[in-house]
């Protein structure tokens, strides 16, 4: 990418990138446990507390499919709301909004695939069903008084693990009809983790070409290694807005071997080395991550809580004093000779 934001991409210079977390939906979703109420509520609190410019709390959907989101109503309800943090919540349907508008949701994320065989797969609804549904939901927040802002997530916009590419056009004409309607957000997603750079910098680079005032978010899962390359890529072409997951949590079930959304605490220390600035504190980001496999009853694919970060130094060995006195005393014996 020969452009001058490229050759400066090592150097953020202070430049803001705003992470905002999904792992408490997108990732509490796929675990077979179920996290207790209040320790969910707890984990809102404590990413409040670190610094996420939005957190998407939980998903407004039927208990009896997704039963670890069960609670939506009790958590939104019960977390310490932070000024300038965004609590957001996945709403499918008009039943879902009510829900949410009750529980005093920030922003609705609505969600459909730009593919026409994932959305059936997954949602059991042509595009066209989706976005008539979603357009329902959308006059009900409008006409709601102090009603959520709205944000589209856009799946497969990267690539569908059925169809192969989806062309730019299939996503920006979705991406429209939504703006269209009065969304203030888009999500462009990489459900699968298909993206990769080149890919990633044209379609952001063709968005912000036709809504310059559209806030759009990249959404990256890290199935093949290439999350972070791929927000470089973004950051690069413009953008400053990434879903992440803490501790990498997440997947999807139309994708074999598929893990979560990119991890929020390895976006941050990378970004962090890089001089961007995130408005995270790294440590309490990294308190909250651990915590994760307590809760889950596994272990996590975030390589920061199993390494630390890149300065988290180690104590010296023991017998480090016995060791250099042995090392100076052969150098003395061997200056004698």
């Amino acid at each position: 990418m020969n452009t001058p934001a490229a050759n400066n991409i090592w150097q953020g210079a202070g430049r803001r990138i705003y992470l905002q977390e999904v792992g408490t939906r997108d990732g509490l979703q796929m675990e077979a446990m179920f996290v207790p109420t209040e320790e969910k509520i707890a984990l809102v609190n404590a990413l409040s507390a670190a610094g996420l410019s939005k957190i998407e709390v939980t998903a407004f959907v039927s208990p009896t499919a997704i039963p670890a989101l069960r609670d939506a109503e009790t958590v939104l309800r019960e977390i310490d709301r932070r000024p300038g943090v965004v609590y957001s919540a996945l709403v499918p349907n008009v039943r879902g909004a009510e829900r949410a508008i009750d529980a005093h949701t920030d922003e609705f994320n609505l969600v459909m695939s730009c593919s026409e065989t994932h959305n059936l797969a997954n949602l059991r609804m042509t595009r066209a069903q989706s976005f008539a549904a979603l357009a329902e939901v959308v006059k009900l927040a409008q006409a709601s008084a102090n009603g959520p802002s709205l944000n589209i997530s856009l799946s497969c916009s990267f690539g569908c693990p059925m169809e192969g590419d989806v062309p730019t056009e299939v996503v920006l004409d979705w991406a429209a009809r939504f703006i269209a309607l009065g969304v203030q957000g888009v999500t462009l997603c990489d459900t699968t983790g298909m993206a990769y750079p080149p890919q990633v910098a044209a379609l952001t680079a063709a968005f912000r070409a036709r809504w310059p005032q559209t806030e759009v978010t990249l959404h990256f899962h890290n199935t093949r290694g290439m999350g972070l390359a791929n927000v470089l890529a973004a950051i690069d072409a413009g953008a400053e807005r990434f879903d992440s997951s803490l501790g990498g949590l997440g997947g999807c079930p139309y994708a074999p071997g598929a893990t979560g959304n990119v991890c929020t605490e390895e976006v941050v220390h990378a970004l962090a080395l890089m001089g961007y600035a995130t408005g995270i504190d790294e440590p309490l980001l990294l308190a909250a991550a651990q915590r994760l496999p307590g809760l889950i009853g596994h272990d996590i694919p975030s390589q920061i809580v199993k390494a630390g970060r890149r300065l988290d130094l180690h104590a010296v060995p023991a017998d480090f004093e016995a060791i250099r006195a042995r090392a100076l005393a052969r150098d003395a014996a061997q200056g004698a000779t």
